[in-house]
């Protein structure tokens, strides 16, 4: 069972709901640690000068490079004078509509919910935001770091996603290339009505649980195949297939692979059509 790893209360206007945060996901990476191939015995790292002499831990500090070879060092008490006061709500600042929200500032997500006590006034704010079609966003400081987040009701529950701020995130059009291909770049009209016939060639219904991670699959498979003691023959990879240099002939050869084969009808249906025989 997944164990709250945060609990306070969200606060908007005068009232306060006690909550408990839970992570929302669980990463399944596969982890490797770095192995020496002659010892088989695992890497350690160590943290060295600029003599290759080992440094003591209590002997480090935190430096910011303001040129080369150039450091300001801050002290723990520095920061820690500094760090945001350690709160224990999650305060609301607005509510918003969710379409506003571009999906680029989302971060991390979280699940917030109700604490000894406060299923009735949980329920009313999840409710209420459902009826609204509105986004909470608010402010909480976790780990000695303030993160603004949005909390939006998902499946009965709230889900809090932790966000990036305004100047985190890149704008598109700061990249050289995007900026110089807007302008000079045109499309036809019948470019863009093949172009939308090969997206609706591939249309579907969003169903989550149909893409898997197939490199991990593959990996963990590795690793318990060798386990095993089995010989591991490496396969050559496939070609790629070649480049269609002009548009219109790799939208038609697109679509035309896109397309799904026709149903074939059973074979009981066919013997209802046939005629009687004599």
């Amino acid at each position: 069972m997944p164990r709250a790893i945060w609990s306070g209360a969200i606060s908007f206007g005068l009232v306060n709901i006690p909550v408990k945060l839970y992570s929302a996901v669980s990463k399944k990476t596969v982890r490797f640690h770095q192995i020496d191939a002659e010892s088989g015995g695992r890497v350690r790292q160590k943290r060295v000068g600029p003599d290759g002499e080992e440094i003591a831990y209590e002997q480090i500090v935190k430096g910011y490079e303001i040129g080369p070879d150039r450091y300001v060092t801050i002290s723990p008490e520095e920061l820690e004078s500094l760090e945001p006061q350690k709160t224990r709500t999650i305060d609301i600042e607005d509510f918003v509509d969710l379409e506003q929200i571009d999906p680029i500032y989302y971060d991390h997500p979280y699940y917030l919910a109700p604490d000894t006590g406060a299923a009735k006034a949980y329920r009313l704010l999840v409710d209420a935001m459902e009826d609204s079609g509105k986004v909470a966003v608010a402010r909480v400081v976790l780990r000695s770091k303030e993160h603004l987040v949005a909390i939006r009701p998902r499946d009965g529950a709230l889900a809090m996603e932790t966000m990036l701020f305004a100047d985190e995130v890149i704008p598109a059009e700061s990249l050289e290339e995007i900026a110089a291909a807007d302008g000079d770049v045109k499309t036809s009209d019948r470019e863009l009505a093949m172009a939308n016939q090969l997206i609706e060639s591939l249309a579907a219904d969003f169903e989550p649980g149909k893409y898997r991670d197939e490199y991990r699959e593959r990996v963990l498979d590795l690793i318990e195949r060798k386990a095993q003691g089995e010989t591991i023959v490496i396969e050559e990879p496939e070609a790629e297939p070649e480049r269609v240099p002009d548009l219109m002939a790799a939208l038609e050869a697109s679509i035309a692979s896109s397309k799904k084969p026709a149903k074939k009808k059973s074979t009981s249906a066919k013997k209802k059509k046939e005629p009687a025989k004599a």
